[in-house]
């Protein structure tokens, strides 16, 4: 359930529209800088519960059969309480309905040459079904509805990333992202140096 949230000194306005609209928060991306730059350092975030994609993955565009000019995701740590993830079979599923970008669910991590990780972004993700549940709209961020995900199964690639129909939302909010700093993919970002851990 999403609350009003008090983190940082700022407040995040969050409006409810009309039934086939959506549920729409204003959110100070400043403020959600402050508020994750701790996760700069993986070890924080590990210590937080997130966890290293299981999968290992450094998603970028041309790896999904998408243009390659589009850039990277980079690696997600993820954290499973707040995702809800009830199982991977036959696709990753859950019934999380966390929105707060204070403390997001996902976070975006870009391998660098010496090794390391830099976290570039930050993301949350509701499940379809369960957020259904809530009687809510498709959620939206700062006028952006967060993009809804699903696979196609008439074509080849995985266009839900092997996940249940989602919506999700990426911020670049640590490396700026030419294309937007809502948009999926950040050309800036390189899955170039990414090694499995």
């Amino acid at each position: 359930m999403h609350s009003f949230s008090l983190k940082c000194g700022v407040f995040a306005a969050v409006t409810y529209f009309a039934a086939g609209s959506v549920f729409a928060e204003t959110v100070d991306l400043d403020a959600v800088r402050a508020a994750t730059e701790k996760y700069m350092d993986v070890n924080v975030a590990l210590a937080d519960g997130y966890i290293r994609d299981p999968a290992d993955q450094c998603v970028s565009a041309g790896a999904e059969g998408l243009p390659a000019e589009w850039g990277g995701m980079g690696i997600h740590y993820i954290h499973p309480a707040m995702l809800g993830i009830t199982g991977d079979k036959p696709r990753v599923n859950g019934n999380g309905i966390h929105t707060d970008w204070m403390q997001p669910a996902i976070l975006m991590y870009e391998p660098q040459q010496d090794g390391s990780l830099e976290l570039v972004g930050v993301e949350n993700l509701v499940w379809q079904a369960a957020w259904a549940e809530t009687g809510k709209p498709q959620p939206e961020i700062n006028g952006k509805p967060w993009d809804a995900m699903a696979d196609d199964p008439a074509t080849e690639a995985d266009e839900a990333h092997y996940f249940a129909p989602h919506f999700d939302q990426h911020v670049w909010i640590f490396r700026d992202n030419p294309a937007g700093t809502l948009m999926p993919f950040n050309p800036a970002v390189t899955c170039e140096y990414h090694t499995s851990s």
